[in-house]
C-alpha cells in the first residue's frame, strides 16, 4: 500500500515550476472565466497545489495577476515588433502591421489581454509599468516614422492624436473581435478569419 501511494504522489515541481504552473493556470482560468471568474483557490486547485501556495509565491491575488500582466505586455511588445517587421522599409506598412500584431496578440492571449488594463486588479509594480511602457514605445516610434516627425524631439499635438487614433482603433477592434461583435458581418468566415481579411482594409484606409 505504501509504494502505491508513493507511486501516485505528484512529482515535486523544479526550482521555479511552481511559479511557472501558478502563472500557467492563472491564464487559462481568466480564458475560460474572465477577470471576475479568476479566484486563487481556483488557481491553487489547477496547479494541484494548496491554497496557500499563490500567496507564498506572489503575496496576493494581485502579486499573481500582475505578473501574468507584466508577461502579457513583454508579449505584447513582441508582437508589435515582428508586425513592424512585416513593413520592411515602408513606415505605413509597419504601422499597419503593427495593427495586425496588437489585435493577433489579444486573439491568441484573452485572459492576458483582458487582464492588462485592469489596474483596479493589479499592484503598482515598477516592472510592470515599464513593460507597459515598452509595449507603447514601439507604437510611438512607428507613428514618429509614419508622420515624418522624428524620433527625438517630443511629440506635437497633431503626432500625439495620431498616435491615440492607431492605439484606440486596435484595441477596440480587438474587443470587438473577443467579444464576438461582428456578428453577421463576418458571415461565415469565423472571427479570426474575418479579423485577418477585414482589418488590413481598415488599416489601409486609415493610414494608406
Amino acid at each position: 500500500m505504501a509504494a502505491r501511494k508513493t507511486a501516485a504522489a505528484p512529482a515535486p515541481y523544479h526550482h521555479g515550476g511552481l511559479r511557472a504552473a501558478l502563472i500557467e493556470a492563472t491564464e487559462v482560468l481568466l480564458a475560460e472565466r474572465g477577470i471576475e471568474g479568476f479566484t486563487l483557490r481556483e488557481v491553487a486547485r489547477r496547479a494541484g497545489v494548496s491554497p496557500a501556495a499563490p500567496l507564498h509565491h506572489f503575496g496576493s491575488a494581485a502579486g499573481l495577476l500582475t505578473e501574468v500582466s507584466i508577461l502579457g505586455f513583454e508579449e505584447l511588445t513582441r508582437s508589435l515588433r515582428a508586425g513592424t517587421a512585416t513593413g520592411g522599409n515602408d513606415p505605413a506598412r509597419r504601422l499597419r502591421g503593427q495593427g495586425m500584431g496588437y489585435v493577433r496578440f489579444a486573439l491568441a492571449y484573452p485572459g492576458r489581454f483582458q487582464l492588462m488594463f485592469r489596474k483596479d486588479r493589479l499592484t503598482q509594480d515598477e516592472r510592470l509599468k515599464e513593460a507597459g511602457d515598452a509595449a507603447f514605445v514601439e507604437l510611438e516610434l512607428a507613428v514618429r516614422d509614419y508622420t515624418g516627425w522624428g524620433r527625438e524631439k517630443p511629440l506635437n499635438r497633431a503626432t500625439q492624436a495620431t498616435v491615440l487614433a492607431a492605439w484606440s482603433t486596435v484595441h477596440g477592434f480587438a474587443h470587438l473581435a473577443l467579444d464576438e461583435k461582428f456578428g453577421d458581418q463576418a458571415g461565415t468566415e469565423g472571427t479570426k478569419d474575418f479579423v485577418d481579411s477585414m482589418l488590413p482594409e481598415i488599416l489601409r484606409q486609415l493610414w494608406p
